[in-house]
């Protein structure tokens, strides 16, 4: 029988991919021991539906630039590449047809409060045990029945919304945005105003 292996899923828009994501899933990879992160890029997620800016295969682009020279993190299409809606349960359900992965999934303390509200969240409860990241000592939030472990992290404040922000008005975005996928993000003229 194949050894169990442990893979983080960090999901979300990555509109852009900025160094907050990547000290959240670097601190989640080594807190928690997971083999392999993936950071699973949404197409068009149901919390932000017609909020996205970039396209999703430029979005991916950008985190595959990200996290090219960063061990155990890598770029997942898991969610592009399935038609229709997609939903976190049915990335889950793709990666545990193989019986020896142990999901670990990988989100901020305040996702992990609305969590119960996600699509088919029980069965999602029954199969992953969440890594909920947090910052400056804050608590973590602990659903009730969820397998939860903490992960915390030093406090990074930078978001996406900031980082189009300051592409927009023309303000540098240098180091808050890996230089890799900050090559992406201008060759593909993101961002600006038209």
């Amino acid at each position: 029988m194949p050894a169990l292996q442990r893979v983080g899923l960090f999901g979300g828009t990555f509109d852009p991919v900025h160094i907050g994501h990547l000290v959240a899933a670097t601190h989640a990879r080594d807190h928690l021991a997971l083999d392999r992160t993936l950071l699973v890029v949404a197409p068009d997620p149901w919390q932000k539906h017609g909020q996205v800016v970039a396209p999703a295969a430029v979005r991916h682009e950008m985190v595959a630039a990200a996290v090219a020279d960063l061990d155990g993190l890598e770029a997942s299409r898991i969610e592009l590449d399935r038609d229709g809606p997609t939903y976190t349960i049915d990335t889950v359900d793709a990666l545990q047809r193989d019986a020896s992965v142990d999901i670990v999934l990988v989100v901020g303390a305040d996702v992990a409060a609305t969590i119960d509200t996600w699509h088919r969240a029980d069965e999602l409860r029954d199969r992953v045990t969440l890594g909920v990241v947090t910052r400056d000592g804050n608590e973590h939030v602990a659903p009730d029945g969820w397998r939860m472990r903490h992960v915390p992290m030093p406090r990074v404040d930078v978001s996406a919304t900031d980082v189009r922000a300051r592409v927009a008005n023309g303000g540098t975005v240098d180091v808050l945005v890996p230089s890799a996928a900050l090559r992406v993000l201008r060759a593909h003229a993101l961002y600006t105003r038209s």
